[in-house]
């Protein structure tokens, strides 16, 4: 290769880089205005040093244009910093379970819980799209392929309910190739039985890369963004005994229990092959 080619091949691949940090650091200024928002409720932004939500979100590859769909956000910790992320020029879907009459009550003050929340911020939440799916047979993304699919502290949820498999197989539907799924679950030690998972909350990397693998994807890249190396994984009442739910926690127990903060989580970015 001539040195007028090799100078081309350079310049061609300083300006990508610059364009791609260009990028990224305008995604990154974006979160940092998601995540300075008045209409954040102030017990989440106190969790944004447990759960590094501009940190994680940049690791998946997160930009502002993209289609987004979340999976069960429950009240919505991260759609109150994804919804207006992608507002003005993607979409943002909430995925949450069909309500039927055999439900657990939970589900549904849980979505009443965040219509309420929608219902009180419409300049953040209007473009939202709600999607309910059935687990045994999910349907993410009815009428078109998204970018990204993302979910946290979930997996232990759906091994429990025996859903995994059929879950996983519902994102790899929902993306399109090459789409990102991005998932953030309660660490266990590697070779803790599955029984003990379900148990603890606390599912292995082993299994939730299997699970993933086995519905098409391709495992991309790990990180310790989330990682918490005082949590021991092996509290009598499983993750639930941590924050923020302290349960089952005595009062004379708290101050040590929250001195941990949250779980150990694993960060996994897979790709739809």
């Amino acid at each position: 290769m001539t040195n007028n080619k090799l100078y081309k091949l350079f310049s061609i691949l300083f300006f990508l880089t610059i364009l791609l940090g260009c990028g990224n650091s305008d995604t990154s200024q974006v979160i940092d205005k998601a995540l300075e928002a008045e209409h954040r409720t102030p017990s989440y932004v106190e969790r944004d040093k447990y759960r590094h939500p501009k940190e994680t979100l940049l690791f998946f590859g997160l930009n502002p244009e993209q289609s987004v769909v979340e999976i069960t956000p429950g009240y919505g910790w991260y759609t109150e910093i994804l919804a207006p992320l992608m507002r003005n020029k993607g979409q943002y879907s909430y995925a949450s379970l069909e309500l039927h009459e055999k439900i657990n009550p939970y589900f549904v003050k849980l979505e009443r819980a965040f219509k309420e929340k929608m219902e009180k911020n419409p300049d953040i939440y209007d473009q939202l799209r709600w999607v309910h799916f059935d687990p045994k047979q999910p349907e993410f993304s009815p009428n078109s392929p998204v970018d990204m699919v993302l979910t946290f502290r979930n997996v232990h949820n759906w091994a429990k309910a025996g859903s995994a498999e059929a879950m996983f197989a519902g994102f790899a539907k929902a993306l399109k190739s090459g789409g990102v799924l991005g998932v953030v679950e309660h660490r266990a030690k590697a070779g803790t039985p599955l029984d003990k998972q379900i148990e603890s909350g606390y599912m292995t990397e082993e299994y939730v890369i299997q699970m993933a693998t086995d519905a098409g994807f391709k495992l991309d890249a790990k990180s310790e963004i989330n990682a918490n190396p005082k949590d021991t994984a092996d509290h009598p009442k499983g993750v639930w005994n941590l924050l923020p739910s302290l349960r089952g926690v005595e009062d004379d127990d708290k101050a040590d229990i929250i001195s941990i903060g949250e779980s150990d989580r694993m960060t996994l970015r897979f790709i739809k092959e």
